[in-house]
C-alpha cells in the first residue's frame, strides 16, 4: 500500500489515521502543497494522480483518490477493526457528523482556498484568518451541539469511529489557525481521548516524515 500525502493535509490525515487503527502498513510519500515548491502540479505526480491532490491511495491495482473513497475502500477491504457502528441508523449518524466536517467545513477552508483568497482576491492575512475562524466556529457549533446527543468518550460512544478521524485533524488545523475552541467542551474533551491513543499519535502530522524537524 502506498499513501500520497501532505502532513498537513487534514483529509490525508484521516486516511493516516484510519491505515493505523486498522493496523495496516504502508509506504508514505510526501508531496509537498507549499506554493512555490509545490509538486503536486508536478508532471511525475500528475502521472500518477491526474487531480494532483492529495491524498491519493495506491493498493496493488487499486488506485483512489478522494478521502471518502480511500476511507470507504479500507473499510469494505479490512473490515475487522471497522470504523462504523452496526445498526443502519447508527451508521448514518456517524456519517452525519463525519459529512458536516467533511462537506460543509473542511472545504471552505482547505489549503487551496485560502491561497486563492490571498493571491487572486487580494485578501489580507487577516481577512483570510478571519474566513477560517468564522467557518470553524460555526460548523464547530452545530458539531457541538450534535455531539450531545451522540458522545460517549469519542464521537460516538466509546470506540472511535469515522466521525473521530474527520474530527480530529480539523481541531489540529483549527488550532494552527488559532481558533478558539472553549466554547465547544465537547469537541475537546473527544480530541484528547483520541490523541491518547497510539493510533492517532502515529497518524498525527508532527510524526510524518515531510514535517519540519525542529
Amino acid at each position: 500500500m502506498k499513501l500520497y500525502g501532505y502532513f498537513r493535509s487534514s483529509a490525508a490525515y484521516r486516511v493516516r489515521i484510519a491505515l493505523a487503527l486498522k493496523g495496516l502498513t504502508f509506504e508514505n510519500i510526501p508531496i509537498n502543497l507549499v506554493p512555490g515548491v509545490s509538486q503536486q502540479k508536478s508532471e511525475d505526480y500528475r502521472a500518477v494522480n491526474p487531480q494532483g491532490r492529495v491524498p491519493f491511495f495506491e493498493d496493488g491495482a487499486v488506485a483512489i483518490s478522494q478521502s471518502p473513497a480511500i476511507l470507504e475502500y479500507l473499510e469494505e477491504t479490512f473490515p475487522e477493526v471497522p470504523l462504523l457502528p452496526t445498526g443502519t441508523a447508527d451508521r448514518a449518524v456517524v456519517r452525519q457528523l463525519a459529512s458536516l466536517i467533511g462537506c460543509d467545513i473542511h472545504p471552505l477552508n482547505n489549503l487551496s482556498v485560502l491561497q486563492t483568497l490571498k493571491h487572486d482576491f487580494d485578501a489580507s492575512q487577516g481577512a483570510v484568518d478571519g474566513w477560517y475562524h468564522k467557518w470553524i466556529l460555526e460548523g464547530f457549533g452545530a458539531l457541538e451541539a450534535l455531539l450531545a446527543n451522540t458522545a460517549g468518550e469519542f464521537c460516538f460512544g466509546d470506540s472511535p469511529t469515522l466521525a473521530d478521524i474527520y474530527l480530529v485533524p480539523q481541531v489540529w488545523n483549527a488550532r494552527r489557525f488559532e481558533v478558539p475552541l472553549s466554547a465547544f467542551p465537547l469537541i475537546e474533551k473527544v480530541d484528547a481521548a483520541c490523541n491518547a491513543l497510539e493510533p492517532f499519535k502515529k497518524a498525527a502530522p508532527e510524526n510524518q516524515p515531510d514535517a519540519p524537524q525542529e
